[in-house]
């Protein structure tokens, strides 16, 4: 079948042998988003000392965007450090909480494995425990979400670790009544948002979570390594980078703790963050007249179109409502065999290098237990869905001979 192609395709470089339905994975920034961080490359490249040394000019290049961005997420521009991305400030917080012995991290059966790994590692240094609430998948609404994380809440619970939107199975949670219920008991909240800004409005002052981290190379199309981490006054004298540099015992004027360590935690390349506001002004414009709102839409739009067209070539019945997804969709497959150590699913690569479709195949709760998940950006069109459809219903009638 012949892709028509978006009209908004050329934005992008991506490789046009490909249909590319990952954005989910890692983004990917537009042309004009990248040409604006080579130049900014250029001028760091022309005097290193004056762009990179904090007393210099570092600090008056971040806080423009500080400042965009806050009024972006909905937050006070004193709450909003950067980070390289939403594991690195997950870590962030978790290495920062004073956890005791017996103490509980609640995460879900939904969360990024990464960031479960960080909460593993930090509750055995300190001999609390890990605990999961178990959402169901398929899930019939967002009070089965609520409800299966009220029910693992505990005594003991000190942080509830939760995704805005879920890697594996792409559900908005109804974060507004998690949260609640877990203040409620006293315990705090950290908000894994990966997937959230570019994806939905974010209004994060509004939202109340103690702590929330997202990447801005996802949906917002930033350049790759950048991320915010948003804390709440009352927890940033506790909140330390998971590098401590200079700005431990170096005050800035006029500049808390919190910020200074964040902005300076040893040489690093500022042009991914200083190039967001380009691709917030891409957002903006891209749709004429529309603004980022019409971006939002359009992406769901097109991503509940892809669902209704693969749940009807491949007979799969949803798993979750409308009313919980964004702009990526995760669906079912047959049981299959678990990938190799270090090696993608054999479906996936098989999609790829038969039929160059770049897709994600999810193994998940268990090895064997397949799903894929789509995604759409502007870039993307509803015939690229029934492409897959077509190489989907093809290699699977092929393993069951």
């Amino acid at each position: 079948m012949t892709s028509t192609r978006s009209a908004y395709r050329s934005h992008w470089g991506l490789n046009p042998d490909v249909t590319f339905l990952n954005h989910g994975s890692f983004g990917a920034s537009p042309r004009v988003v990248l040409e604006a961080q080579r130049r900014l490359q250029d001028e760091l490249e022309s005097d290193p000392i004056r762009w990179l040394a904090p007393e210099r000019d570092l600090e008056k290049k971040l806080d423009p965007v500080r400042e965009r961005l806050s009024d972006f997420l909905g937050c006070r521009f004193e709450d909003l450090a950067f980070v390289r991305n939403a594991t690195d400030g997950v870590n962030a917080v978790l290495r920062s909480f004073p956890f005791e012995a017996d103490d509980e991290i609640l995460v879900t059966s939904h969360g990024y494995n990464a960031c479960t790994n960080a909460a593993r590692f930090v509750a055995g240094r300190a001999g609390a425990r890990v605990t999961v609430a178990d959402i169901p998948f398929p899930c019939s609404g967002p009070d089965a979400a609520v409800e299966a994380i009220e029910a693992a809440f505990t005594s003991k619970t000190r942080l509830l670790l939760v995704d805005y939107v879920t890697s594996p199975t792409a559900l908005i949670l109804p974060l507004a009544r998690i949260i609640e219920a877990a203040h409620a008991r006293g315990i705090r909240v950290l908000v894994d948002a990966a997937h959230a800004a570019g994806m939905v409005k974010v209004e994060l002052d509004a939202l109340g979570a103690d702590y929330t981290t997202g990447n801005l190379h996802k949906w917002l199309c930033g350049p790759k390594v950048a991320g915010y981490l948003h804390v709440r006054p009352e927890h940033q004298a506790e909140v330390r980078p998971t590098v401590i540099s200079h700005a431990a015992n170096t005050p800035r004027p006029a500049r808390s703790r919190f910020l200074a360590e964040f902005d300076w935690t040893g040489t690093f390349d500022p042009t991914p963050l200083l190039a967001v506001p380009v691709a917030l002004d891409f957002l903006e414009n891209v749709i004429h007249g529309g603004g980022i709102e019409a971006v939002y839409a359009a992406n769901r739009a097109l991503a509940l179109e892809g669902r209704r067209i693969l749940t009807s070539r491949l007979g799969l019945v949803a798993p979750a409502p409308e009313e919980m997804l964004g702009s990526i969709v995760t669906l079912p497959l047959p049981d299959g065999p678990p990938p190799e150590i270090g090696r993608t699913d054999t479906l996936g690569q098989r999609l790829f290098e038969t039929h160059r479709i770049e897709v994600p195949i999810v193994h998940w709760p268990a090895p064997g237990k397949r799903w894929f998940r789509i995604s759409a950006m502007l870039y993307n069109d509803a015939t690229e869905y029934e492409r897959l459809g077509d190489a989907l219903e093809s290699e699977l009638t092929l393993a069951t001979r």
